[in-house]
């Protein structure tokens, strides 16, 4: 599957890796430019008084799915003093069914159960989910969903109109790979960037330092 997005990161991370050797396993004090970066057009927030995380991801992406168990238990921490949303991306619209997943998932309040179930039919069942047909047919084997009401909402012009809007957003945020993460409209970090600083580092240890960049600029944003 060609993603070059990733390839970029990889090759990013590679170009780095003298750095490794001095380079501390999570950024202490991280840096725009280098541990995340300042959108030059700040971005609406509709969170009140609380801080907006955007968890900008991609069913299908393998670096995605190593992410979500510790984006989880970093959520589960910080669920009193943020908003967080998802927003699944289309580099190509081949992505677009799995935006209507997720979308459909979110409308139905199944994001608990179904949202880890797909990443698990993807990445460890080895389930191809990539259109409609193959989409439908998945979700009409999980119990407790009532495929009927699920495909009613897929095919919704409510559905659609979110995509719409994460194209948007997208667009906006500049998401050029993911996982990618937006802090309060203004800042986004991901562990392809932190890893450029940190050097040739296994995927775990990105991940932490990315929750350490985020926490970082949850801090500087709720001044």
């Amino acid at each position: 599957m060609r993603f070059f997005q990733h390839l970029l990161a990889v090759a990013a991370v590679a170009s780095f890796s003298l750095m490794a050797s001095t380079a501390g396993a999570s950024p202490a004090a991280p840096v725009n430019g280098t541990d995340y970066r300042t959108l030059e057009k700040a971005q609406q927030t509709d969170s009140g008084k609380k801080v907006e995380v955007i968890e900008f991801f991609w069913y299908s992406c393998s670096h995605c799915n190593a992410f979500e168990p510790t984006l989880d238990a970093w959520l589960k921490k910080n669920a009193d003093k943020i908003v967080f949303k998802r927003v699944p991306v289309a580099f190509r619209d081949s992505f677009i069914p799995q935006q209507k997943l997720y979308y459909t998932i979110e409308a139905l309040g199944l994001v608990d159960t179904l949202h880890p179930r797909v990443f698990r039919a993807i990445h460890v069942e080895r389930q191809t989910l990539d259109t409609d047909k193959q989409i439908l047919d998945f979700v009409s084997k999980q119990p407790g969903v009532d495929i009927k009401k699920f495909t009613e909402t897929y095919k919704s012009f409510g559905v659609q109109t979110k995509v719409s809007r994460a194209a948007q957003l997208q667009a906006a945020y500049k998401v050029d790979g993911v996982p990618m993460v937006a802090v309060d409209g203004r800042y986004v970090t991901s562990p392809s960037i932190v890893g450029t600083s940190l050097g040739n580092r296994p995927e775990s240890v990105l991940h932490e330092a990315t929750l350490q960049v985020i926490d970082h600029l949850l801090a500087k944003s709720a001044k």
